[in-house]
């Protein structure tokens, strides 16, 4: 799949932001580790990892053995490891934060083994006899890809439908480069596959080529593993200028091909969640000289990470706090972003209206749900957007799962790997599976 991507890509232009550890790093930070037994760190991560088990293992030279303790737990380890936030997870939760002492760096660590798993074409896992079911999976993302390969470890057939040309939703095509590129995580994807018998659908939408109803008739269950939609617009006038784009649809034209930004000097972010800061970072990275990040509220009432948003002040992005566009104007592009600032409840406040010039805005304040697709299924219930489940991914309507986040609203790649996973687990059970079922590896 990696070599479907072309190789003139913006996001090329992007190193990695954390250097990975050399084997003999890898070894001194490892032996730091006191190997808690509460193990706390175990706890902050949503796939559980035995974290002190992995690091351990990397301590006394098994690296083959880390890497199988952590993909037993998270198949999609290899990226994680790379754009987990790890600061408020994992590492967040490291004992070391208590003691005065910098935490483990269990990310770098966690890396250090799968990349080499990757490297050394080290493979852990088989398919499990064949149960003659089969399982319908609705999206190609981190949540239908953790699934698909859980239930293939099961013995039972997949198939994922991806209405896209590539697999692997948003991990290659939303995350910022300098985290990981889009040939990365199309490795990954390939890598998941190799244990054989997921057939893939490629350019297959549900709803459209594909009906629910096909679906259910033709798989002895299905899971929704669909992501976000397209990005929330402001609903201002001049909102569809030439040089307002949403901020995801921009960053994955960057991540697939080249974006032209001859003669942006100035790019303002409208925002202050990750996806914000992201495209910021990545708008900086490109060469633009003057990024800003406007936001209806305060700076400390972002909803981005403050160790992301800490790292795009470094990079040179500054804020515009309490203030909100209102109506953009340009001929050939956004020449004029015309604002108004906003008081501590965040109304407008009359008679502040400013402006600001830039040639690209980039929109940031969320995405669509697609649950409602799925709400004319009997027994599906959404709420907002989203599929609700109970806490195995079962959405209500016997055959039906959901994970990932057309369920939790959009969380990590960790969160929708866990869900996968555990959804595959309850599937399992409801085909006539047994506890614990068919391991292997």
């Amino acid at each position: 799949m990696a070599d479907r991507l072309t190789a003139d890509r913006s996001e090329s232009t992007f190193g990695d932001y954390k250097l990975p550890l050399a084997p003999d790093q890898a070894v001194v930070e490892a032996t730091r580790c006191l190997f808690c037994a509460d193990a706390p760190c175990i706890k902050a991560c949503p796939t559980a990892i035995d974290i002190p088990q992995f690091i351990r293992k990397i301590s006394t030279g098994n690296d083959k053995g880390s890497a199988r303790t952590i993909f037993d737990s998270n198949i999609l380890g290899m990226s994680c490891a790379r754009v987990c936030p790890v600061e408020v997870l994992c590492v967040g939760a490291c004992v070391y934060n208590h003691l005065d002492a910098p935490p483990i760096q269990i990310g770098k660590l966690q890396r250090y083994a799968t990349d080499r798993a990757f490297t050394e074409g080290w493979r852990f896992f088989e398919a499990g006899p064949d149960t003659g079911k089969s399982v319908g999976l609705i999206g190609g993302g981190p949540a239908s890809l953790a699934a698909a390969h859980e239930l293939r470890r099961l013995g039972h057939r997949c198939t994922i439908y991806e209405k896209r040309s590539t697999l692997g939703g948003l991990n290659v095509t939303g995350v910022a480069p300098y985290k990981m590129r889009a040939e990365q995580a199309a490795e990954e994807v390939e890598w998941v596959l190799g244990i054989g018998g997921i057939d893939v659908r490629l350019n297959s939408a549900v709803g459209e080529q594909i009906t629910l109803e096909s679906l259910e008739s033709g798989h002895d269950a299905v899971m929704i593993g669909a992501g976000l939609g397209a990005d929330s617009r402001l609903g201002v006038p001049g909102e569809d200028l030439a040089g307002v784009l949403g901020a995801v649809e921009w960053i994955e034209r960057m991540k697939l091909a080249r974006v032209a930004l001859e003669g942006v000097r100035r790019c303002v972010v409208v925002g202050g969640g990750n996806t914000a800061i992201d495209a910021a970072r990545e708008a900086k990275g490109l060469g633009i000289a003057d990024v800003m990040m406007l936001y209806r509220g305060d700076e400390g009432g972002m909803s981005g990470y403050e160790h992301e948003w800490h790292a795009a002040k470094a990079e040179g992005v500054r804020g515009e706090w309490r203030a909100l566009p209102v109506a953009f104007e340009g001929a050939k592009g956004v020449q004029r972003v015309r604002c108004t600032r906003l008081d501590a409840s965040k109304k407008p406040i009359a008679g502040s209206d400013f402006t600001i010039d830039a040639e690209l805005v980039l929109v940031a304040i969320g995405q669509s749900k697609l649950g409602d697709s799925f709400a004319k299924l009997a027994g599906v219930r959404v709420e907002r957007g989203r599929v609700v489940t109970d806490a195995n991914g079962f959405a209500g309507r016997a055959k039906w799962y959901a994970a990932g986040d057309c369920a939790n609203g959009g969380k990590e790649v960790v969160n929708a790997a866990a869900e996968g996973k555990a959804a595959a687990r309850a599937i399992h059970l409801a085909l006539g599976g047994k506890e614990g079922g068919a391991r292997n590896g």
